[in-house]
């Protein structure tokens, strides 16, 4: 994909999941047109190797499910940013285990809340204020099409990404009209590493629902978020926008 000379000159993002996948290539466009980028992840060898790849001015090991650890982040993600934050880019997440709902693994249940849910909570909610400060911010919180039609024998992941929805949707009607955009992205599936938290027959279930015929591309899904993370997104907020390949029905 090619990039927008100077598109986010001056502005300044947290990206969560940063390390790798989704959050990694959006991270490496934004710098190549013009931005400032503090990762969050959970694996300092990996934030490591990211920072050298993607250009970014620091990064930060926490898990988001801690929320002490979530606001100390920010705080320093706004100094390292040079005293803003006008964008996040909430893509931190896991799958949970493979299992019909009556079978799921109480652990594996609450560890998908806490992460795809409440850590993505807690990430807003301590950077909102932040960029209503200034007057400005772009939010795109990841969910997923499981999120609108559910998965089956992922009960715990489809309910998260729901959640995602609903609380972008919140968010954003809260904050219309204050200079700062929140919407959601729900993606098929496509190419990362978090395919690797599956067995092979859930992800040839996945694919053989998407229209296409085949996953999508880890660049497709981060062109569309550079867009909504952009000045040109300035009339959709509490919205969602879809890149599944056609699954998608509404």
């Amino acid at each position: 994909m090619s990039a927008y000379n100077g598109r986010f000159a001056g502005r300044r993002a947290v990206i969560t999941g940063g390390a790798s996948g989704l959050g990694l290539a959006v991270a490496t466009r934004i710098v190549a047109e013009g931005g400032s980028v503090v990762l969050w992840d959970m694996n300092p060898d990996t934030l490591a190797t990211a920072k050298d790849q993607s250009g970014a001015v620091a990064v930060t090991a926490l898990d988001v499910s801690d929320e002490a650890a979530v606001t100390q982040a920010a705080a320093d993600a706004r100094a390292a940013l040079g005293g803003g934050i006008d964008i996040l880019i909430a893509s931190a997440g896991i799958t949970g285990a493979t299992a019909p709902v009556h079978e799921y693994p109480l652990d594996s249940w609450r560890r998908v809340i806490d992460v795809n849910v409440n850590g993505l909570f807690y990430c807003n909610r301590a950077i909102v204020p932040i960029m209503l400060e200034g007057g400005y911010g772009r939010i795109v919180n990841v969910a997923s099409v499981a999120g609108k039609e559910g998965n089956p024998n992922a009960s715990a992941y489809s309910a998260s990404k729901a959640a995602v929805i609903g609380l972008t949707k919140s968010l954003g009607k809260e904050l219309a009209g204050k200079g700062v955009i929140a919407n959601a992205l729900t993606p098929a599936t496509f190419e990362s590493p978090i395919l690797a938290q599956l067995p092979q027959s859930q992800v040839d279930y996945m694919r053989s629902k998407i229209p296409m015929g085949r996953l999508g591309e880890v660049s497709e899904s981060a062109a569309m978020v550079c867009f909504m993370a952009s000045e040109e997104c300035s009339f959709t907020t509490a919205s969602v926008f879809d890149t599944s390949g056609g699954r998608t029905t509404y």
